[in-house]
């Protein structure tokens, strides 16, 4: 709960920090402070130091898993402010709000990690996506950034009214929003209170997960992604495609641990289906991208494949591994568009010859692509080998068939990074990166050490987790 209440009130305080100083620095300043004070408030929330108890009527229902999904969601966040917090001042005139913003995504990401009704399951998905239509656009004067605003906030509209179709559906089986209100034995799968199938469980259930791919950027559902990413500042789109897109996962986790029991095979079919599709746009797409901003995009939807290797096992690797995978994917997308946010030119081309120019950029680069590409001594490598291992221990023939699926697009994604590599350290050109400090330079350093760290040591991060 402290999550929750504290993101709400810093987000709050920061609206109004603008009315007592017009420093963007200041502001900036702040909103790490307040970072910093709600990353305490949550762990000291995680073993019961300190907490703010309010009565939620069984809506929310806390425990460690959610409490350590929201440590390394305000973690990626604080990291997130130190490597793009320049860029984010400098988008236009309202810094406070735009931090103010952040924080309430954040009160809704905590939500999502720990809601026990659909209605706050709702809450926290328009609470943590409204802000994230406004900070899209934010870049006023740019064209592309007006265009992506508005159709993320068409797309995410009508994502909208089909999860509230499916909630109806789902109130319409069980009479009630709390998901655990309609649990089938095997002996009562063709009897429920209202109807005597539950048919109408069934569609409510497949609105809602359809309506949660969109969030995730998952296909068929994704296709909103490389525009919107492309269209909005580097910054807040990197903010997107990382703590918000793991938010999204946690809540299909919350919901669907419990209910895919009532979708038997079908579940099992969807889901994989889903799995194949979005590994197969998102890595084959990102492969003839000339644009490093738009293959980020693509990237970003065939990692949103993996992660769905954990709906589909549903056991404790699975757990494990969106952890693992969250912590991974954040550090290392965060840390590429940060760099990207500083550079002139998006394309291939406008990598060559960084490793001359800025060497320390070039390697943090080098750092990124390899966790992302999963290569061993990266946290990225134990995040796949996680996904992998929990699909395997699931068992089947479709689940071995995932797993080979999942090595070979693997594979084809270390073609496309790599390509990013070729250009920095083996093409000739001036890549021009503005307005690199100090400050930014530690904050990559801190970054790098950590995914090396945590790709040699993962199970620091699981230790946390458990203890």
């Amino acid at each position: 709960m402290n999550a929750i209440i504290i993101s709400a009130l810093m987000g709050v305080l920061l609206m109004f920090t603008s009315i007592l100083t017009t420093n963007k620095q200041v502001i900036k300043n702040i909103a790490l402070i307040a970072l910093l004070f709600l990353l305490t408030a949550n762990i000291v929330d995680t073993y019961n130091l300190f907490s703010i108890n309010i009565d939620t009527k069984g809506m929310l229902a806390f425990n460690k898993f959610g409490y350590f999904f929201n440590t390394l969601a305000i973690a990626a966040t604080t990291i997130f402010v130190i490597l793009s917090g320049n860029e984010i001042v400098k988008t236009g005139n309202y810094a406070a709000d735009y931090f103010a913003l952040i924080f309430f995504v954040l009160c809704g990401v905590s939500i999502l990690s720990s809601f026990n009704n659909l209605l706050m399951m709702f809450l926290g998905v328009e609470i943590m996506s409204i802000p994230l239509y406004i900070l899209t656009g934010s870049a006023k004067k740019n064209l592309k950034s007006n265009e992506a605003s508005l159709k993320y906030f068409l797309m995410g509209a009508f994502s909208t009214g089909i999860m509230l179709m499916g909630i109806t559906f789902l109130y319409g089986a069980s009479g009630s929003f709390d998901i655990q209100a309609l649990k089938l034995t095997d002996n009562e799968l063709s009897f429920t209170k209202v109807m005597p199938t539950p048919l109408l469980e069934i569609i409510g259930l497949l609105f809602v997960f359809a309506s949660m791919l969109f969030k995730v950027s998952a296909a068929p559902f994704h296709f909103w992604a490389p525009d919107v990413y492309d269209g909005a500042p580097s910054a807040f789109a990197s903010f997107m495609a990382t703590i918000v897109k793991a938010a999204g996962f946690i809540a299909l986790i919350n919901l669907f641990f419990l209910k895919a029991v009532e979708l038997h095979y079908l579940w099992k079919m969807v889901t994989a289906l889903v799995i194949i599709a979005t590994l197969v746009i998102g890595n084959i797409t990102a492969v003839f991208q000339q644009s490093v901003k738009r293959m980020l995009a693509y990237s970003s939807i065939a990692h949103a494949g993996f992660m769905m290797f954990a709906l589909y096992a549903q056991n404790d690797y699975a757990k494990e591994g969106i952890l693992i995978y969250t912590a991974a994917y954040c550090l290392a997308t965060i840390g590429l568009f940060a760099i990207l946010a500083k550079m002139d030119d998006y394309t291939l081309d406008g990598y060559n010859g960084m490793a001359k120019t800025q060497p320390l950029l070039a390697f943090a680069n080098v750092v990124f692509l390899l966790s992302l590409a999963g290569i061993p001594l990266t946290v990225g490598f134990f995040a796949k080998y996680y996904m992998l291992a929990a699909v395997l221990k699931n068992g089947g023939n479709i689940g071995l068939f995932l797993t080979i699926l999942g090595v070979v697009f693997a594979a084809v994604s270390v073609y496309y990074y790599f390509r990013v590599i070729q250009a920095m350290y083996f093409k000739d050109g001036d890549a021009k990166v503005a307005d690199v400090t100090t400050g930014f330079k530690l904050g990559l350093i801190l970054t790098i050490i950590a995914i090396i760290f945590f790709g040699i040591f993962p199970n620091v991060l699981l230790g946390w987790f458990y203890f």
